[in-house]
């Protein structure tokens, strides 16, 4: 079995696949239905010809820049695993910032009650809930197959009687009077035109739905800038995660829409990635 998985390791790193080892590494765990302990411990031994074929054809999906989470199935997230389909992003490390911040400015309230717009996958209010089980959330997206996979996984969890599903566009299914303490988003931020340019494990495995921020990239958050107010308390909080190099932008709409106290949070790169941004009150 070792030399079929670095037989694999080999022909992903021929294609400049940086992560080659740890990929053949997952690869072949899936293959061989073994654990990386298991996998380790049986280097010498042989593979039957129907693993082995598996194998070959994961590595092929690899070559072809499917993402490895997208072939396992599945992607760890603030310390959790997440099913994904079609329908979802894969959750990046770098949004688990917006978990961070909105766990921090829920956590002196007594039943807190957040809004997830573009819930996806479910990862960021699961992973909130989790760590903090007296709060709720309402989770909305706009696929249908998005928010089959979020309860998937808030059953999984075991948080899915603390959420509340809503398929629409953006605000459109949230009640004129309902308000919450925090909001937070990580919505599409591509421009269109730029779309075609992305990473190939990108551009040809993720939905475009949950990539497409209209002509500049900034078209979510005019909406976010211009509808959060009317759904949040006095000193209410707005958490949103934005490209590279968006954080002017964003916090300029922001800012002309009456929100106060915009702070920018960098990533482990050092890029803007994260906004938390305060409503006054009328």
């Amino acid at each position: 079995m070792g030399g079929a998985w670095r037989r694999a390791r080999d022909r992903l790193r021929a294609a400049g696949i940086e992560s080659a080892s740890l990929d053949a590494r997952l690869l072949a765990q899936l293959a061989f239905g073994m654990s990386a302990v298991q996998l380790a411990s049986s280097e010498a031994a042989e593979a039957d010809t129907a693993a082995l074929q598996r194998l070959t054809e994961l590595t092929m999906r690899r070559l072809a820049r499917e993402p490895v989470a997208r072939i396992l199935g599945e992607k760890e997230f603030y310390g959790l695993g997440f099913a994904l389909s079609a329908a979802t992003l894969v959750p990046r490390p770098e949004t688990e910032l917006i978990v961070d911040f909105a766990l921090s400015a829920l956590d002196n309230r007594a039943a807190p009650l957040f809004l997830d717009l573009g819930t996806g996958t479910g990862c960021i209010a699961i992973a909130v809930l989790v760590h903090l089980p007296r709060a709720r959330a309402v989770a909305i997206d706009l696929s249908a197959d998005a928010l089959a996979t979020a309860r998937t996984n808030a059953e999984r969890h075991g948080v899915a009687d603390r959420m509340d599903f809503r398929r629409g566009d953006w605000f459109e299914p949230i009640a004129a009077n309902e308000t919450f303490d925090v909001i937070v988003s990580n919505p599409p931020y591509v421009a269109h035109a730029e779309i075609d340019m992305l990473a190939l494990d990108v551009r040809d495995h993720d939905p475009h739905l949950a990539l497409d921020g209209g002509t500049d990239g900034f078209d979510p958050y005019r909406v976010l800038a211009r509808e959060s107010g009317r759904h949040l308390p006095k000193n209410g909080l707005l958490i949103v995660e934005h490209g590279a190099g968006q954080w002017d932008g964003v916090a300029g709409l922001l800012s002309r829409h009456g929100f106060v106290g915009i702070i920018r949070h960098d990533d482990l790169a050092g890029l803007d990635r994260v906004l938390v941004a305060t409503w006054p009150g009328e």
